[in-house]
């Protein structure tokens, strides 16, 4: 895959924030941003801007995703969880990290033009549902890691529920960046730092 100049860029942007980690900025590579939004905003698809992709979703700068995905530590045999497909760059990201991904979205039309993506860039092993995200995919847990998509007001107990032990989930629970861990049975949490998703029942959820 050829990379173009505004993709280098970005990375390099990444890595001078804070995105050190190896795997997670050659899995952004892997999934040029330019890919995941609309044929008119490809000028600026590297910036560090929130883009509209459609439903009246948006899909956040590049930085949101790197940071989650690097706090969430993948491994290449995790199964992992990410309610709210919006765009697909999200779940692109991470299918060059893990083994398997599922998502579940609310918009038949996202899931329909996510698929077109991951075909076109030869993505296999992304699994996508329409659905209500906030119950996460009962069928298919455990999850090793779980990043939902869009914020919330409380925890989610359903998709908690399904996060396998020794698995991180990561969530923007009212207007805060959340890591949740299961070391064996019981979930702990720990509050890292503000960040700004769209709430889920919003008209304008903002998803990865």
């Amino acid at each position: 895959m050829s990379i173009d100049p505004g993709l280098i860029d970005m990375i390099m942007r990444l890595r001078g924030r804070g995105i050190s980690s190896n795997a997670v900025l050659r899995a952004i590579e892997l999934a040029p941003r330019r890919h995941f939004v609309p044929e008119g905003k490809h000028a600026v698809a590297y910036d560090s801007v929130n883009i509209p992709i459609g439903c009246g979703q948006t899909l956040p700068p590049p930085m949101t995703a790197a940071l989650m995905v690097q706090l969430l530590d993948v491994e290449p045999d995790h199964k992992v969880l990410t309610p709210g497909l919006g765009s697909g760059y999200l779940a692109a990201i991470l299918s060059h990290m893990a083994a398997r991904i599922y998502t579940v979205e609310r918009y038949r039309t996202l899931i329909r033009d996510a698929d077109a993506r991951f075909h076109h860039l030869d993505i296999h092993n992304v699994v996508t549902r329409h659905g209500d995200g906030r119950y996460g995919w009962p069928g298919q847990a455990p999850f090793n890691r779980i990043v939902m998509g869009y914020a919330l007001r409380a925890e989610p107990e359903d998709v908690l529920d399904q996060l396998a032990p020794g698995g991180k989930m990561l969530a923007v629970i009212d207007g805060t960046l959340t890591l949740f861990e299961k070391p064996r049975t019981k979930v702990t949490s720990t509050e890292l730092m503000p960040l700004q998703l769209d709430m889920a029942e919003a008209g304008k959820s903002r998803t990865l």
